[in-house]
């Protein structure tokens, strides 16, 4: 094996990002509307608001890798997701094209330059640090999820990357 990330890890840590994904969102289905819209001192205001973040950022990513530009409206412009379900039927929708996106992926190489424009200018990336990078947000904001729903009485648990090895090899 080469020192360099291949499809095959980022396809294992986006299967991570999956199921952590999963667990949030299944705890988060507990939760009361009251809940799902109570202000927090995070920085997406509530649970819905973090929710709603780390979904747009999942797909404003895969579109970036895939073609390099970024959408012109973030996907809670477009439609109101005012309830867990309508960003969940979403959000599965995006995870279905990232799926495909990184099957896509099979002869690419992982250090292949994405260059996209924000209003603030062009930028380069390596792709598989985009990638990682939509991860590794990901996490972060779970995290933060995660602590609202313990507040609420529903904690997730362990979300992190080993105990999600442990659970797919059948050690827990």
């Amino acid at each position: 094996r080469g020192k360099h990330m291949n499809i095959s890890d980022i396809q294992v840590m986006y299967d991570y990002n999956q199921w952590a994904n999963r667990i949030i969102l299944g705890k988060a289905a507990q939760v009361t509307s009251e809940q799902f819209n109570q202000p927090t001192n995070f920085p997406w205001k509530n649970l819905r608001g973090t929710l709603l973040h780390t979904m747009n950022a999942e797909n404003i990513w895969r579109l970036i890798c895939q073609t390099g530009q970024r959408p012109n409206q973030r996907l809670g412009e477009t439609q109101p997701f005012e309830t867990l379900d309508s960003i969940r039927l979403v959000w599965q929708e995006e995870a279905n094209a990232m799926q495909n996106y990184l099957a896509s992926l099979n002869n690419t190489p992982m250090d292949t330059l994405i260059r996209y424009t924000r209003p603030d200018g062009v930028y380069e990336r390596v792709l598989w640090h985009c990638l990682y990078h939509m991860i590794n947000h990901g996490m972060q904001h779970r995290s933060e999820c995660a602590a609202m729903l313990t507040d609420f009485g529903y904690s997730p648990g362990d979300i992190d990357f080993t105990h999600f090895l442990n659970q797919r090899a059948g050690i827990e």
